[in-house]
């Protein structure tokens, strides 16, 4: 497993379109909009720094997609059949699964660490408090994300991967919250529901949430526990000897 982390490590990170994609694109998004407005220190009439709100609202978009993005790598591998060659080797299907979660995860620190970054350079400012209950709320919560990846590139084939990922995280970002808040309706009750929305809740940390409460760890542990049995039975599936 180690050998295989390593390397599955080392090719996503020299994919340079995937980087380029995975990390530039929140970052110089994040830059475009947070800097022309980095001495705004009451958004809205919030009471909130641009730059401070602009930074969790994107740490959660990007967060997310690069996490469900593992899905067009598995698609890609099914394309050429490199999964079912895995199956010949040592290698277990946990192992299999854990290495492309922790792939993920370390794409989603890596994006989270950039944005931090550029928002400490544009004068954000937190407790270490803030910070650290933050990044671990949405690490936590990243877990169904990372295996609704893996399901869905078991699923889905290398050529309709992109679109397929693209509108499913784009729809979990808008119905959890992610560009306006929800705070009451059929929207709301449908939105707690998701655990994007508690994605969302985690990155509002320092502008003022709450945190979870004990919905929100219910809520997220229920879609862990699916997505990732689901996720194993597809791998499975697809790997089973024709």
């Amino acid at each position: 497993m180690t050998t295989y982390l390593r390397y599955e490590l080392i090719r996503t990170f020299r994919n340079t379109r995937f980087v380029i994609f995975a990390f530039a694109f929140p970052l110089v998004l994040y830059l475009v909009i947070a800097a022309p407005n980095r001495h705004e220190h009451n958004l809205a009439g919030t009471g909130i720094s641009a730059p401070l709100y602009y930074m969790v609202g994107l740490a959660t978009f990007a967060v997310m997609t690069g996490a469900v993005s593992s899905g067009a790598r598995i698609a890609a591998e099914r394309q050429v059949g490199w999964n079912r060659q895995l199956r010949i080797t040592p290698l277990r299907s946990c192992s299999y699964l854990v290495t492309k979660v922790v792939t993920a995860y370390a794409m989603a620190l890596v994006s989270i660490l950039l944005l931090y970054v550029a928002g400490i350079a544009l004068g954000v400012r937190m407790s270490a408090g803030d910070w650290l209950e933050m990044t671990g709320l949405l690490l936590v919560g990243l877990i169904p994300f990372a295996a609704l990846g893996i399901l869905v590139g078991h699923l889905v084939s290398a050529d309709t991967i992109g679109p397929v990922m693209g509108g499913m995280a784009a729809l979990l970002a808008l119905l959890g919250g992610t560009w306006f808040p929800i705070t009451s309706g059929f929207m709301y009750d449908l939105a707690r529901s998701l655990p994007s929305y508690w994605l969302v809740r985690a990155s509002h940390v320092p502008i003022g949430s709450t945190g979870w409460g004990s919905l929100g760890w219910l809520v997220v542990a229920a879609w862990s526990i699916a997505l990732i049995a689901l996720a194993a039975r597809a791998y499975r599936r697809d790997t089973r000897p024709a």
